[in-house]
């Protein structure tokens, strides 16, 4: 049965070329640093972000807990927004295991952090507070609706954070998506990062993983880290494997997922019974209006049972649909959701 799955850019699975080179992966245990093919595409991402190190994790949520953890003491702060993805998604990871406390402050429409808010966040030296280490920024911005931050902004929220000597940590699952619709280079557009992660198993179609990058000296807190947190693997080269055909041929074509994206707005919104909310990235949000005629859990069903497209209600929205394009949705797909929500809804 062949099924096109809009949940999120999650579901989308390795390429033909990914399962070949994973079946043929020179592995080695990579705790003991034998495994050359994780080696290789660790070296390989921390050249493509312009850093020295990276480690290979199993999970952005992962990667994300390792950099709190390796940059932050018990007891300390960190400046983040109130609507992203480490502060909303990943559980409290920072505090449960490593007592480090989320100083919250607005997200912007825009998905950017005002600097005066940033600055407001940042504590004095004063022994009743505590030390505030590190300022987080999400890209591309997941509750924004999937859009990019601007290289301009990235600038300023690191000069500001290191004018301040704090950390600035970068959540980039779709940082290779953001670099593409900004058409600037990934390393320029992480250029103040001291430390960043980004997904090889979203719109890159790896089967499995993330990579954090920073210095090196960073990088072996954050190794101790993953350790202790039990991300540390073996012969992980068969999924490293992968991650380096995602690095070497997958960053490009992710302008077609958005345009894809775009094709799929502009056929929806064509549909009187809904509204287009946003398009951003690989991102689509709709709603369902009272012409629809059917409740947005048996709009979903119908088209599970009937079309095999797959949608789920956007977390935390009425009444709310967010779709996401990855590799595995053409512009064949793009034609066959379009008709089938006409269908549905007519």
């Amino acid at each position: 049965m062949n099924v096109i799955d809009l949940r999120s850019d999650t579901v989308s699975h390795p390429t033909p070329e990914m399962r070949e080179a994973m079946a043929k992966a020179v592995v080695g245990d990579d705790v003991y640093g034998d495994d050359p093919t994780v080696n290789e595409l660790e070296a390989v991402a921390a050249d493509l972000l312009g850093k020295e190190a990276a480690v290979f994790v199993s999970s952005g949520t992962q990667g994300n807990l390792c950099a709190l953890l390796a940059h932050c003491q018990r007891g300390e702060e960190i400046i983040i927004g109130d609507t992203s993805h480490i502060f909303r998604y990943e559980q409290g990871g920072m505090a449960q295991l490593g007592g480090i406390s989320p100083h919250t402050i607005p997200v912007q429409p825009d998905g950017t952090l005002r600097l005066a808010d940033i600055k407001r966040a940042i504590r004095p030296d004063d022994e009743h507070m505590p030390v505030t280490r590190l300022v987080a920024l999400e890209n591309t911005h997941n509750e924004a609706g999937g859009l990019a931050i601007p290289k301009a902004h990235m600038d300023e929220v690191g000069q500001l954070a290191h004018e301040n000597g704090l950390i600035f940590h970068v959540d980039g699952a779709r940082i290779f998506n953001a670099a593409v619709a900004l058409n600037v280079d990934v390393k320029d557009l992480v250029e103040h990062a001291d430390s960043l992660t980004f997904c090889l198993s979203k719109g890159l179609s790896a089967p499995v993983g993330s990579i954090l990058v920073g210095d090196a000296e960073f990088i072996r807190k954050a190794r101790r880290v993953r350790k202790a947190v039990g991300g540390a693997m073996r012969q992980a080269g068969i999924l490293a494997a992968a991650g380096l055909i995602a690095l070497h041929n997958m960053r490009d074509r992710l302008a077609e997922d958005h345009e894809n994206a775009m094709l799929l707005a502009e056929g929806l919104s064509e549909n009187p019974a809904l509204v287009v909310n946003s398009q951003n990235t690989n991102f689509v949000f709709f709603s369902l209006t009272d012409e629809a005629g059917i409740s947005l859990e048996d709009f979903i069903q119908t088209l599970r049972d009937d079309h095999n497209i797959l949608m789920s209600p956007y977390r935390g929205a009425d009444n709310r649909i967010r779709l996401r394009t990855h590799y595995w949705i053409d512009k064949d797909a793009i034609d066959k959701i379009i008709s089938a929500v006409n269908t549905v809804l007519s």
